[in-house]
């Protein structure tokens, strides 16, 4: 018997990800026509055994999420359930946390996968890959390779070649010590809560030391990178599968468009129903597109590559969309031009109106490039990125907007570039 949890944060993370995070929780916000979780429920869905799906995370239940998981088990058929945390605790500290709710039903093992990644998710994968390495009671990291300058953004690997034993781990190094970095999906078995435990019994008694301040809640937030990993390095309990498909980080909206586009690429083997095509009487479709069946688009309209369409979409007569997310209820009037943007729930885009952001995809000429999740702000900068249009914001006939984020509830009368419009 298997399980899986899904670390989901809450609404004080993903501050790169505003302002879209402000209309709905990040772990719901659609990739390539789906919400973010849904790809991942799919993956663990699928893995042979699997009896139960825990998401964990400090959001407050609404109705939202609860809809989302009620109409998830109901299409999945297996367990799907949210926990919710009392305070952020970390990655390792959410799991330790619900250590019991993990163990009951005495599963032989369970995946870890953090929400804000995009991914092939080859989780039968490392299932083989654990039984043929390593002791029966080793852990193993989802990894993948980058380019030397790019891994130390992420948590940086050192194996042996031959084993895959992890011998090294360090958390985004300030100097180079390995292109094979952490992916964020783990497996494990319930051994590892001995481990996390051993630093959490520490966590008490370095306190015991200090001012008692929320004491419960600092030696709970455990970080599975920098405390555990970095300490089973080394000790034969801990190996690395590295995959070859497809990975990337949902940090920022631009990266959102990226991860889009990859799993677009993906439905090709795992979802062509969910894949536009051209046909007579519909619009021109290029490359990989989805469209909601709810959605009215004009015949004459132009949309893709890497175009997703979500429900109750209004598109109009000559409008060319491409690189591009349009959410539910938006509405992109005849002729109008929308590229490498996000557009927000409930929007209006004018006629003949042009909305373009700058792409920031990885390079195409590196294979192990990674995309660069910049933050807003750069020396006092927007940091010039895709263009953002929240919820219900009307762009009007004629106007530009290049590589600028509109906030809600915004009606606009001339054009902008490299702006927040408050």
């Amino acid at each position: 018997m298997l399980k899986a949890v899904i670390l989901i944060g809450g609404p004080q993370k993903g501050t790169r990800f505003r302002p879209l995070s402000f209309e709905v929780p990040k772990p719901l916000f659609p990739v390539a026509g789906v919400p973010m979780l849904q790809h991942h429920i799919e993956a663990c869905a699928k893995v042979p055994n699997m009896k139960e799906i825990l998401l964990i995370g400090f959001y407050q239940p609404n109705e939202e999420l609860t809809r989302f998981l009620m109409n998830a088990q109901q299409e999945f058929k297996i367990s799907i359930r949210y926990l919710q945390e009392y305070a952020a605790l970390g990655t390792g500290g959410g799991i330790y946390h619900f250590r019991d709710q993990i163990v009951s039903g005495s599963p032989e093992a369970f995946f870890v996968l953090n929400a804000d990644v995009s991914s092939a998710f080859p989780l039968t994968e490392m299932l083989s890959f654990q039984k043929e390495h390593g002791e029966p009671n080793s852990f193993v990291i989802l990894g993948t390779t980058a380019n030397r300058k790019q891994s130390m953004n992420y948590g940086c690997i050192v194996e042996n070649e031959e084993t895959n034993e992890v011998l090294h781990y360090v958390e985004k190094p300030s100097t180079f010590v390995s292109d094979i970095i952490n992916c964020g999906i783990y497996l494990f078995n319930p051994d590892i809560f001995q481990h996390i435990g051993a630093v959490f019994q520490k966590n008490q008694q370095d306190m015991l030391l200090e001012e008692p301040t929320n004491g419960w809640h600092r030696a709970e937030a455990i970080r599975l990178e920098q405390d555990i990993f970095t300490a089973l390095a080394g000790q034969g309990k801990l190996y690395v599968y590295k995959t070859l498909s497809f990975w990337s980080q949902i940090k920022s909206a631009g990266s959102a468009i990226y991860a889009s586009r990859l799993y677009l690429n993906q439905y090709h083997k795992t979802h062509p129903e969910r894949l536009a095509s051209n046909k007579e009487g519909g619009p021109k479709i290029s490359g990989n597109v989805y469209i909601h069946p709810t959605a009215n688009i004009d015949p004459t309209a132009m949309l893709g590559p890497n175009v997703s369409i979500g429900t109750g979409v209004t598109i109009g007569a000559g409008v060319r969309v491409r690189e591009s997310i349009i959410l539910h209820g938006a509405n992109l009037q005849d002729h109008c031009c929308v590229l490498n943007s996000i557009v927000g729930w409930d929007s209006t885009i004018g006629k003949w109106a042009r909305v373009e952001g700058t792409p920031s995809d990885p390079n195409p000429n590196d294979p192990y490039a990674k995309i660069d999740s910049e933050t807003l702000f750069r020396d006092g900068k927007l940091t010039p990125s895709i263009t953002i249009l929240g919820c219900n914001v009307t762009i009007p006939s004629e106007v530009i907007i290049l590589n600028s984020i509109v906030l809600p509830h915004k009606d606009l009368n001339r054009s902008f570039k490299n702006q927040i419009i408050l």
